[in-house]
């Protein structure tokens, strides 16, 4: 006979599995698509080379798995911290010790001078720096930064928008791994 505590595990366990088995039933095929996107638009290598190290690594690999089970805030989050990784690291490697505590703004600057990333995804992602932060740290209601004021002004729904920007944060990664890429 099992004891109370065994009991309670055992009912935690049906709950918890019944709980995964009904987020994959109605999640399935929207993974399934995220995840044909990817491999649509990733780089097409035998090898990638992560010059940030087993964190840039890590942090790729997240936000892939984040981007395909949905959480579009976590996306954004890892794959900016990615590439500000990254971006610190290639400099760095480089002799440019100066930028070693760089800011995220400071990096994207030298980046868009260096030719690393255009004048397009300098803006696209000093905008999204923006973003990540508003993600990130406090705003008061309705401020200018916030999802809630950009959901009312474009007339989105809030998560909608977190997925624009995951996926708009995605390319960009999978853009600089291609330049790592050999």
């Amino acid at each position: 006979m099992k004891t109370d505590e065994e009991l309670d595990h055992s009912d935690k366990r049906s709950t918890a599995l019944a709980w995964l088995t009904d987020e994959d039933t109605r999640c399935l095929v929207d993974r399934v698509a995220r995840l044909e996107w990817l491999a649509e638009n990733s780089p097409t290598t035998g090898i990638c080379m992560f010059p940030g190290g087993i964190i840039a690594k890590s942090l790729f690999e997240e936000m892939r798995y984040c981007f395909a089970y949905g959480q579009f805030l976590a996306t954004t989050l890892l794959g900016l911290a990615y590439i500000e990784h990254t971006l610190a690291a290639l400099f760095f490697a480089s002799g440019r010790n100066d930028l070693e505590r760089a800011s995220f703004l400071r990096l994207l600057s030298q980046a868009r001078i260096e030719g690393l990333i255009s004048n397009s995804e300098f803006e696209t992602l000093k905008r999204l720096r923006r973003t990540r932060n508003s993600y990130a740290h406090f705003r008061r209601p309705l401020h200018k930064d916030t999802p809630e004021f950009r959901a009312v002004r474009d007339d989105e729904m809030p998560y909608s928008l977190f997925e624009q920007d995951a996926v708009v944060v995605v390319l960009a990664v999978l853009r600089m791994v291609s330049m790592n890429a050999i």
